[in-house]
């Protein structure tokens, strides 16, 4: 029995080749059959707007490819990793490299090292591309596919409190004094919250204090009547540091980003248990790349000819899906506060790490 980790260098290059290009292949299949199913839906919308035209669908898919790499690398990996010992089964070379003296956990150690190395890729490109093109495709969609904002740091369905009242913006752009809102709505509460009045713009800036809307125009909920208004100031406690902690979005901030906007969010005694748990999230969400071998390693172990093998590898497919419908719903029970961010976020991802390596050395034995 060999004492080291891994298995000769040969056999690890060989292993590791295998998977990486597995994890490619699978990758590009999804990615390409999810973009073109997407674009399908979205296309109407995006052509809707006068002047879009096939410049803008390729502006979509640039924008839309990032988020769909980002969500389904994890099942890429997973899948690959079925393939990968599948076939390994099936040509009798695991059955060769348990002859040589190797165990379960040195066949799977390619696979980890080359797991470890997509999750750090994995958690880089997250950082780099997929929270600028989400925070960019959302300000789109806000804009209904118009013009893209020039503003890199542009937040989108601002959701305000003046007051008993409440001030809403599609788009907002700038910081500061220079802030200014896109796509306005006010709307005037009655004591018994009932909304009496509503006051929409196109734009509004900051008049300090308030906000001047541009060319409002004021709807009377009693009356039912319209009538269009000169610009006037609203909202004059509502200053430009509350519209930045209010559109805070998570999946559009780098960790680094979201942790000054958590604790901002702390000072202004806000509530941040959701956007704790995507922090962790940013964490644990790449690093389940690397549990993906665990979790498919049944379809490696077993004869080939007990007929069984396709047996296993659905079973270890199971496993890995299983892992990520438990994950998804532990995050959404963290964000209504039924579970500490910390373990919200871990909790799934130490439990199947478990669960495989059990069934692992029970498949050994």
């Amino acid at each position: 029995m060999q004492l080291e980790f891994f298995p000769s260098r040969t056999l690890t290059l060989y292993l590791a080749r295998l998977f990486i290009t597995r994890v490619v292949g699978v990758l590009l299949m999804l990615v390409l059959i999810l973009q073109m199913l997407d674009l399908l839906s979205e296309s109407g919308k995006i052509l809707e707007y006068q002047g879009n035209g096939q410049a803008q669908l390729w502006t979509y898919v640039t924008l839309r490819a990032p988020q769909l790499i980002a969500r389904f690398l994890p099942y890429s990996v997973l899948l690959a990793t079925i393939l990968t010992l599948f076939t390994l089964n099936q040509n009798s070379e695991v059955i060769s490299m348990k002859a040589a003296g190797l165990s379960a956990h040195q066949v799977l150690a390619p696979l980890f090292l080359t797991a470890i190395v997509v999750a750090v890729v994995s958690f880089t490109f997250n950082e780099r591309v997929v929270t600028h093109a989400t925070a960019t495709l959302k300000a789109w969609q806000n804009a209904d596919y118009g013009p893209l904002p020039k503003d890199s740091g542009v937040r989108s369905n601002v959701y305000l409190r003046d007051g008993n009242n409440i001030l809403m913006a599609a788009t907002v752009e700038g910081s500061g004094n220079a802030m200014a809102m896109q796509g306005v709505s006010w709307y005037r509460r009655d004591a018994q919250g009932m909304v009496v009045e509503q006051l929409r713009s196109p734009h509004a800036t900051f008049a300090n204090p308030g906000w001047r809307l541009e060319s409002p125009v004021r709807f009377d909920v009693k009356s039912t009547a319209t009538e269009p208004l000169d610009s006037l100031v609203i909202a004059q406690d509502v200053e430009p540091n509350q519209v930045t902690i209010s559109s805070v979005d998570a999946d559009a901030q780098s960790i680094f980003e979201l942790s000054r906007s958590i604790a901002d969010l702390k000072a202004a005694g806000r509530r941040t248990t959701e956007l704790e748990g995507k922090w962790w999230h940013k964490l644990s969400g790449p690093l389940s790349s690397v549990l993906m071998p665990l979790l498919g390693a049944m379809a490696a172990f077993g004869l080939a000819r007990s007929g069984q093998t396709l047996i296993r590898a659905i079973i270890g497919m199971a496993l890995g899906f299983t892992y990520f419908v438990i994950d998804n719903a532990a995050l959404a029970m963290g964000n209504f506060g039924g579970y500490p961010p910390l373990v919200a976020a871990w909790a799934p991802f130490l439990l199947f790490a478990f669960i495989g390596e059990t069934v692992l050395i029970r498949t050994e034995e």
